[in-house]
């Protein structure tokens, strides 16, 4: 008997946000490899069966460690990923919607399968002082994020992805 396909966290923060979020969605996907972004190899990526991508927005955008992960493992993971499941959490200062279409748009390449409606968590930072503060995670946002890892776990355990 093969173990299930486990469920890879990659997630990058700058100011203690995201991380705050992927250790949540850790906890309630017990079986789950949290890595940083920046120790996600091609390996790491080929072995999961899924992945939960969390980030910060910086600058409309994702962070640049985000971004350097997916540019370092995109072509050898090209053509060898397709039809994993996966979901994302941005953590921003306000909106996050142009980092999540970035981020979206890197899985169509892969051709990963949405399986959970996007998050986005938003910390109303705006000042500059603000933006570069450490982040507290409301308790209800964490506790999302502890359910979607538990749920893209169980689906990955289950076969139903």
């Amino acid at each position: 008997m093969t173990d299930a396909p486990h469920l890879l966290i990659a997630w990058h923060s700058r100011t203690g946000g995201s991380e705050a979020l992927a250790r949540a969605a850790a906890e309630g996907a017990a079986s789950a490899k949290l890595l940083a972004a920046d120790d996600v190899t091609p390996k790491t990526l080929h072995a999961a069966g899924g992945y939960l991508f969390v980030g910060p927005e910086n600058l409309a955008a994702l962070s640049g460690a985000m971004k350097e992960m997916f540019d370092r493992c995109y072509y050898p993971c090209l053509g060898r990923l397709e039809g994993r499941p996966y979901a994302t959490i941005i953590c921003a200062g306000s909106d996050g919607e142009n980092a999540q279409r970035q981020l979206d748009r890197i899985a169509t390449g892969w051709r990963l399968k949405r399986v959970a409606d996007p998050v986005i968590v938003n910390t109303a930072a705006q000042t500059p002082e603000a933006i570069l503060a450490s982040k507290t995670i409301a308790p209800d946002r964490l506790a999302e994020a502890r359910d979607l890892g538990a749920a893209l776990a169980e689906g990955l355990a289950a076969g139903i992805f």
